[in-house]
C-alpha cells in the first residue's frame, strides 16, 4: 500500500501569553513599598517551515493537533515571566497552506528553510507595576495573558516539477520518467500502476537540468472524480510545460486523437489555467507496429480542427523502449523551459490579506443577542479578548472590567434592547446579573 498522502487538515493553537502578576515590595526599612508584579511573557507562535527531505504530508495523518507552550506568568520584582518558545512544524517543499474556515490560501511554501508563522501567540498580560497612578499608587489589578491564535487549517501538496508528464493510463508515462531518469516507478501491463506522483530528474546532452513529474493515469471523468485523477491533477499546476503522452500504436483500443482530445478537456475541466502550459505532444510507441500510420492520421487531424492562426504544438515521435528520439525531445523540453515563465497559481481573490493583528476600526465592538433561556448573551472579538485578559479573582479588575463594557456602551445598548434590573448576562460561559 502506497504511503503518499497530499492533501491534511489539522488544528493549530498558539501559546497563550503569561498572566500579569500583583506583587508588592516588602523589603526591611521599606515601608508601605509600592506596587512590584511583573508581566507574562508572550506565547509562542506555531511556525511552519519547509524541508526538501520530506515527501509527503503523511507525519499529519496521524498527529492533527499542534499546540504552542504558554507564556510564563510575571514575576516579584518587577520580572517579566519568560516568553515561550515557537513551535516548529516541518512541511514538504510545495506545501500550500489555506484556512478551512474562509478558503483562502495563507501561504504556498516552496523554498527550502522557508517560514510562515500560522498562529500567533498571545502577548503577556502587565503586572500591577503597570497600572500604579498617582490616584491609585497601590493598584491591585493585573491582567491575564492574551489567548493565542488558534484556527483550523487545509494543507495541500503540489509536487514541484518543471515537466508534467500526462496522459491515460498505460500509455508509456513511467517507462519514458524511467528512462530518461534515475527513478524506478512502478512499471505494468495493466491500468494504475501508477497510483502516486514519481519525480525524477533530467540531464540533457547539453548539460541543462529540470524536474520531470510522472502523474497516475486520467481518464475520462478524472476532474469529476472518476479514477485517481481528482487526486492527483493538482500537482500538474505547478509545472510550466506539459508533456502529453499519447500511445500512438493504439494498443488499447482507442483511438490517438480522440486521447489526445479527452486529456485536454479534463486538464481544462479541472483548472483553466492549465491550458495556458505549453504542451509539447509525445507519440510514443513509435516502435509498434501502425504507429507510423496512426502518426500520420493524427497530424492531419489536429491541423484539420487547430485555429488557423495558432501554432501547432511540437510532436515528437519517440520510442521508449528503444530510446528512439528522447534526446531530440529532452533538449526542445529544455529550449521551451528555458522561454516559458513561472504561472502564479493564485490570484489576490485567493490569498488572505496580510495579518493585522489589532482590531478592525469599523468592525463593531460587540454584538447582543438573545439565547432560548432568555439570558441576554454579548460577543464580539474585542469584548472577548477584554473578557478573556480579565483577573476576575481581583475586585480592582473586575471593577476595571465594569467600567470597560460601560465605556464601551454596552450597558446603554442593553437598556436599548429591553433589559432589566437582575437579567442574566452570559460571556463565553460567564454569567453576572445586569444592574440598572
Amino acid at each position: 500500500m502506497s504511503m503518499f498522502l497530499d492533501t491534511a487538515k489539522i488544528q493549530v493553537k498558539a501559546g497563550n501569553g503569561g498572566d500579569g502578576m500583583v506583587a508588592f515590595r516588602r523589603e526591611k526599612y521599606v515601608p508601605n513599598g509600592g506596587p512590584w508584579g511583573g508581566d507574562g511573557g508572550r506565547g509562542g507562535n506555531v511556525v511552519f517551515v519547509v524541508d526538501e527531505g520530506l515527501r509527503t504530508l503523511m507525519d499529519f495523518r496521524y498527529n492533527r493537533h499542534f499546540k504552542a507552550q504558554s507564556g510564563e506568568k510575571g514575576m516579584t520584582k518587577g520580572m517579566h515571566g519568560r516568553g515561550a518558545e515557537d513551535l516548529i512544524v516541518r512541511v514538504p517543499q510545495g506545501t500550500t497552506v489555506r484556512d478551512a474556515e474562509t478558503g483562502k490560501v495563507l501561504t504556498d511554501l516552496v523554498e527550502n528553510g522557508q517560514e510562515f508563522i500560522v498562529a500567533r501567540g498571545g502577548r503577556g498580560g502587565r503586572g500591577n507595576i503597570r497600572f500604579a497612578t498617582p490616584k491609585n499608587p497601590a493598584p491591585e489589578i493585573s491582567e491575564n495573558g492574551e489567548p493565542g491564535q488558534e484556527r483550523e487549517l487545509l494543507l495541500e501538496l503540489k509536487v514541484l516539477a518543471d515537466v508534467g508528464l500526462v496522459g491515460f493510463p498505460s500509455v508509456g508515462k513511467s517507462t519514458l520518467l524511467s528512462v530518461i531518469t534515475a527513478a524506478k516507478p512502478k512499471i505494468g501491463a495493466y491500468h494504475f500502476t501508477t497510483i502516486v506522483p514519481n519525480l525524477g530528474m533530467v540531464r540533457t546532452q547539453s548539460g541543462e537540468s529540470f524536474a520531470v513529474a510522472d502523474l497516475p493515469g486520467l481518464i475520462e471523468g478524472a476532474s469529476q472524480g472518476v479514477g485517481l485523477g481528482t487526486q492527483f491533477l493538482r500537482h500538474i499546476e505547478r509545472t510550466r510545460v506539459i508533456l502529453h503522452v499519447i500511445d500512438m500504436s493504439a494498443s488499447e483500443g482507442r483511438e490517438p486523437y480522440e486521447d489526445y482530445l479527452a486529456i485536454n478537456k479534463e486538464l481544462e475541466s479541472y483548472n483553466l489555467r492549465l491550458m495556458e502550459r505549453p504542451q509539447i505532444i509525445v507519440a510514443n510507441k513509435m516502435d509498434m507496429p501502425d504507429s507510423a500510420e496512426n502518426l500520420k492520421v493524427f497530424k492531419e487531424k489536429l491541423a484539420a480542427n487547430y485555429d488557423e492562426f495558432a501554432e501547432l504544438p511540437q510532436i515528437f515521435p519517440i520510442s521508449s523502449l528503444t530510446k528512439q528520439g528522447l534526446a531530440t525531445l529532452l533538449d526542445a523540453t529544455a529550449d521551451l523551459l528555458d522561454k516559458t515563465p513561472e504561472f502564479l497559481l493564485y490570484d489576490e481573490s485567493e490569498m488572505e490579506e496580510e495579518a493585522y493583528y489589532g482590531f478592525d476600526e469599523e468592525a463593531p465592538a460587540f454584538e447582543i443577542s438573545r439565547d432560548d433561556d432568555a439570558t441576554w448573551v454579548l460577543s464580539g472579538d474585542k469584548l472577548e479578548k477584554l473578557f478573556n485578559m480579565t483577573n476576575f479573582d481581583r475586585d480592582e479588575a473586575v471593577m476595571k472590567f465594569a467600567r470597560q463594557l460601560r465605556g464601551m456602551g454596552v450597558d446603554e445598548a442593553l437598556r436599548a434592547r429591553g433589559a432589566k434590573d437582575g437579567d442574566l448576562v452570559r460571556i463565553g460561559k460567564f454569567e453576572f446579573e445586569f444592574v440598572d
